[in-house]
């Protein structure tokens, strides 16, 4: 079954998964996905912690130890995913090394609650660093406007990024831009440029979520043809923007004093529709150098069936941008679709942690009778 997973390793790929729960850490899980599926990083967010929280009673003991303490919600909830993560940061240590600090990594995310506060952000993120306090730690930021100046403050201090919830093109730009501004104020500091690493998450399949309701509401045959296809399209340009990026004389400065390349990493893999290919989002977006985070569910599907053909996005600039300019011409505002998706993409996250929040306080009260 691993074969397809292979191969796509082979092109350039490193497979993550989107997932992390107590027992797949403690079980031996996650090591057999690194010994059998070519698994070589994970990564997490609220929504996952939160479903991670409520299965089973895997959390009890150390939740009753909590609430001996006298520790508030927000106070145990912190507890409890720095230690998940910090775990496997230690099973993942072995690939972190032979990688380079490439691969080996896990990524923990800032509340999303403070999205919009670049200050408390940068302060949270410092705060998330310190209490894994393990060199393949990655601290999620989001890509809002706000976030861009505490992304590049956090590299500026070190600590590595991977940078969440990026949808538009030119949001990315302006990711790699504060990036690269990061890496320019570590030199400034003087820190070793080649021990800070990043990635930046590109949403995939949201894209066709909100694209094809509005091309059903159109319900003519040219809206239909259209169906399924901006998702890809607009990765596979994102794509064409880091390799722009990363080809200018600002980054070969960087990268002469041992600075990476902030690999593009596409998240938001799993199939929302079930009309589509379950691979459509691994398959259709194999390229050197990238990331793809799948849920366990579409890991499973690629290793299954998945028909790796090798890299799918480099040359395929033109028919993407025809793609979206069809949209475009159909009424479909690519900037209105971003904006909708960025915004619903923090709300999300957010409802997912005042529900963790939630249920960790019912656990504590419990656990104090």
């Amino acid at each position: 079954m691993t074969d397809h997973l292979k191969e796509l390793s082979a092109v350039g790929v490193s497979i993550w998964l989107d997932d992390l729960n107590r027992p797949l850490i403690t079980s031996g899980g996650l090591q057999a996905l690194i010994e059998t599926s070519s698994v070589v990083g994970v990564t997490t967010n609220p929504s996952i912690f939160a479903a991670a929280l409520s299965q089973g009673d895997t959390y009890v003991d150390q939740i009753k130890g909590l609430a001996a303490e006298g520790r508030n919600a927000d106070e145990a909830v912190f507890a409890l995913t720095t230690q998940d993560v910090r775990n496997a940061c230690d099973i993942m240590l072995p690939v972190y090394q032979a990688t380079d600090g490439q691969d080996g990594r896990v990524s923990i995310e800032v509340e999303p609650a403070l999205a919009h506060d670049t200050a408390r952000t940068v302060a949270q993120a410092k705060e998330l660093h310190a209490a894994v306090d393990r060199p393949n730690v990655y601290i999620k930021i989001p890509a809002t406007v706000e976030g861009l100046p505490a992304i590049s403050q956090a590299l500026a201090e070190g600590i590595s990024v991977n940078v969440t919830l990026i949808f538009s093109l030119d949001r990315y730009r302006g990711v790699m831009n504060a990036f690269l501004t990061g890496l320019e104020q570590a030199r400034l500091a003087g820190l070793d440029l080649s021990q800070i690493h990043s990635v930046a998450s590109f949403f995939v399949s949201r894209v066709d979520t909100e694209v094809d309701k509005r091309l059903d509401a159109l319900g003519t045959d040219e809206a239909a043809a259209l169906k399924g296809k901006a998702g890809v399209a607009n990765a596979r340009l994102a794509y064409q923007a880091y390799e722009e990026v990363f080809s200018t004389p600002r980054w070969a400065n960087l990268e002469a004093e041992g600075a990476h390349k902030q690999r593009p990493l596409w998240a938001s893999t799993g199939v929302k529709d079930p009309a589509y290919k379950d691979t459509m989002y691994v398959v259709e977006l194999a390229a050197p150098n990238t990331v793809n985070t799948m849920p366990t569910k579409t890991m499973q599907a690629v290793a299954d069936h998945g028909e790796i053909a090798g890299d799918q996005v480099t040359g395929s600039y033109d028919h993407s941008r025809n793609v979206l300019d069809a949209l475009e011409r159909l009424g479909v505002s690519y900037a209105d679709v971003v904006a909708v998706l960025e915004h619903e993409g923090v709300d999300k996250f957010a409802a997912s942690w005042a529900e963790l929040l939630s249920d960790v306080q019912v656990e504590l009260t419990r656990a104090s009778r």
